[in-house]
């Protein structure tokens, strides 16, 4: 590997990021100020998606909209207190899908960044994790969004009959408490993998993992505890807390089988 200067580093740096920051602001638009409609061509049969410029029901909407009618119990109303409501929401929406949809490309452009400088088991290591980590990602996102998210709002409804309250939520809490929670689990569920490429890469040892479980199950539960909206009793804490800590046993249990298959291989301490 040839060491190059730390300018041309930066320069390299600023450019991959104006490129990711580009698609992303590309991908904001398509989803915030367009609608998408499926037509039929025949013959042959074929579908094609056709934009339209619209505002009012862009994708965005159409998405606020889904999460409306899917996680809303009945009894509870949304509601907008400030003017600019819909349109934030609208925003933080097309915010988190740009990102999505822009993944490949900022993908792409931090392993151009950083693949020069690492060694081929490396390189091969972070190219196999990209797959589990979207899957993780996908998986932690569907946890927060079929189980936390549902229970959340029934114990709020709950509550809000128990005092006698119009059980009423606003446009922006409602969207940033979805993404959020879509969000940080989303993330969470990444900490078997990353438990495991620390150990594949001998920044960890498998044994130290198994050493401090206790520490690894604490974790999980404060972490339960920071990103729940403590509405709910202590069910939602539990249910995540319970699940973090079955995630870092599977980190646990996959990086003692990493460690197995690397004998040659010194370990770090």
């Amino acid at each position: 590997m040839q060491e190059q200067p730390l300018m041309s580093h930066i320069v390299e740096l600023i450019s991959r990021l104006r490129k990711a920051l580009y698609t992303i602001l590309i991908s904001f638009i398509l989803v915030f100020a367009f609608k998408y409609s499926i037509i039929r061509i025949d013959p042959p049969g074929i579908l094609i998606i056709v934009p339209t410029p619209s505002i009012d029901d862009s994708l965005s909407v159409s998405v606020i909209n889904f999460f409306i009618h899917a996680t809303v119990p009945k009894g509870v109303e949304i509601i907008t207190i400030s003017p600019f409501d819909p349109l934030l929401a609208a925003a933080q929406i097309s915010l988190f899908l740009a990102v999505i949809i822009a993944l490949p490309i900022i993908l792409w452009e931090v392993w151009a960044f950083i693949s020069p400088g690492l060694y081929s088991h490396e390189k091969r290591m972070l190219k196999i994790s990209v797959l589990p980590a979207m899957v993780l990602f996908a998986l932690g996102a569907l946890f927060a969004y079929t189980i936390i998210i549902p229970v959340i709002f029934k114990f709020f409804l709950f509550y809000a009959k128990a005092l006698n309250v119009e059980p009423t939520i606003s446009l922006r809490s409602f969207v940033q408490t979805i993404l959020a929670l879509m969000l940080s689990m989303g993330l969470a569920f990444q900490t078997p993998l990353i438990m495991t490429i620390l150990t594949r890469f001998r920044i960890v040892k498998a044994s130290t993992w198994r050493q401090y479980w206790r520490w690894g199950v604490l974790a999980s539960f404060l972490f339960a505890l920071i990103i729940s909206p403590g509405t709910t009793g202590g069910v939602i804490e539990t249910t995540i807390g319970l699940t973090m800590s079955a995630l870092y046993i599977v980190g646990m249990l996959t990086s003692m089988v990493v460690e197995r298959r690397q004998p040659h291989v010194e370990k770090a301490s």
